[in-house]
């Protein structure tokens, strides 16, 4: 991939043999911003994979950004049990058997994550083939199945985050905005690194970057 000599130029004060403390990475891509918007701020984590298996399990896990992620998230639930405790937490979508109806129609709703409780998920199971490949399906392995939907909901406003490997073994996480204060920044991703080093796999690499700069090694 070729870069234009705007990109070149600021990847040139990022020294490549160099791993740095997140204090003074964060100090560096705040320094060599350029892009007219307020960029994501990105962890990428390289996870040891075992190359003799050709299976394995994709690392993955929760963790709620102190200072969130500069988003919002629309949240929607699926319960016959829990609606108004849904709606007095502030989800933006609530239905039953009806909302999964339309999803079985193709009437997606508009949200980045879909809360269940228990008793919907044998009904939901029918729409798994719409709602899987657009990262809405409610698991418990990503709590978002559960009993506690006020919780859930309110945890998710907040900065709470899903995140897993990839097919390369990379874990991927956006930890708040370029203007967040350095400090909220370092904290978001202190938070993140505890969540990934809890899964007890070891991690070979860490870089971060902003939507639209290059990548700056963290020192393990």
């Amino acid at each position: 991939m070729k870069h234009g000599k705007k990109y070149r130029a600021i990847s040139e004060k990022i020294a490549k043999d160099k791993s740095y403390a997140i204090g003074e990475a964060l100090a560096i891509l705040k320094e060599i911003a350029a892009a007219k918007f307020d960029e994501a701020v990105e962890v990428h984590v390289r996870m040891e994979r075992d190359r003799k298996k050709k299976e394995q399990e994709q690392a993955r896990g929760t963790v709620t950004l102190p200072h969130g992620t500069g988003k919002t998230l629309r949240i929607g639930v699926i319960t016959s049990t829990k609606a108004d405790e849904a709606k007095s937490a502030g989800a933006d979508v609530v239905g039953g058997e009806e909302l999964i109806a339309a999803i079985k129609g193709g009437a997606i709703p508009s949200v980045d994550v879909l809360l269940a409780t228990p008793e919907m998920m044998p009904k939901i199971a029918a729409a798994a083939k719409v709602l899987g490949p657009r990262g809405l399906m409610p698991s418990p392995k990503t709590e978002t199945v559960t009993m506690d939907i006020a919780t859930a909901v309110a945890q998710l406003k907040k900065g709470k985050a899903n995140f897993k490997g990839d097919d390369a073994g990379n874990i991927h996480q956006i930890i708040g905005k370029l203007s967040f204060d350095a400090s909220h920044l370092s904290e978001n991703y202190e938070a993140f690194l505890a969540a990934v080093r809890a899964l007890r796999k070891p991690i070979t690499g860490i870089v971060i970057c902003t939507t639209m700069g290059p990548s700056v090694r963290i020192n393990l």
